[in-house]
């Protein structure tokens, strides 16, 4: 399965950690570059799905650093930036970035902007989530592309944290195989299960809502009393 690599560029260790701090939580591989021209040497030298970058860089600033990203590459770009001007703002998008968010910030919905944007990414480019892959999993009416990490309900985008993916793969790939929470905790979670069943029991809940299984009779994911989980598929 891809791992989905966000790089983040900020002189400001502080603020770079705090990032990679959340979005490591949710999953996601962080790189870090303290300089504009790091971060052209990164994003030159390794696979980067998103970039969040700071204007206010040493070397070269972020507006350049964009600039020259735009002559070759096409992934999501973030400014979280100082300066709150509505002209900074402008000047930002016209350059070619994403999204625009301003300091202080909230590290929840950087976390949020950031899922919104690579799956903007995903649905504007369509052939990245090709249809004739032997990878994607359907069942009614859902749709999951493992390698995009994408997954449509009857045509609409499901957004999911990249536990609640992992644990929908790894469930989906397996139809009416049973796994218990100690299983998939230690799978999905990659530690020793110790007290992982109530994780395990909140991230199953919420994966179920987020797939209308609430309003839909035919429950994706079911429970066996007792034993565990599985894919109804």
């Amino acid at each position: 399965m891809k791992s989905i690599t966000i790089l983040i560029a900020d002189d400001e260790a502080e603020i770079a950690d705090l990032i990679e701090l959340h979005l490591v939580k949710e999953g996601y591989r962080c790189l870090k570059a303290a300089d504009g021209q790091e971060t052209l040497d990164m994003i030159r030298a390794q696979s980067v799905d998103l970039a969040i970058l700071d204007i206010m860089m040493p070397k070269i600033d972020g507006y350049e650093v964009t600039r020259l990203i735009r002559e070759q590459y096409q992934l999501p770009i973030i400014f979280l930036s100082a300066k709150a001007t509505d002209l900074n703002k402008i000047t930002g998008l016209v350059l070619g970035a994403d999204d625009y968010m301003t300091k202080p910030f909230n590290p929840m919905e950087m976390v949020a902007r950031v899922n919104a944007q690579l799956r903007r990414f995903i649905q504007l480019n369509p052939s990245i989530a090709a249809p004739s892959d032997p990878s994607v999993l359907e069942a009614g009416g859902l749709v999951v592309h493992p390698e995009q990490r994408t997954v449509f309900l009857y045509g609409n985008p499901v957004e999911l944290t990249p536990k609640e993916f992992d644990i929908l793969v790894l469930l989906a790939s397996h139809p009416k195989k049973v796994f218990s929470s100690e299983h998939l905790f230690q799978r999905v979670w990659g530690e020793a299960y110790y007290a992982g069943g109530n994780t395990v029991m909140v991230h199953i809940r919420t994966l179920r809502k987020k797939l209308g299984e609430d309003q839909h009779k035919n429950k994706l994911i079911k429970t066996v009393w007792g034993v565990g989980y599985a894919f109804n598929g």
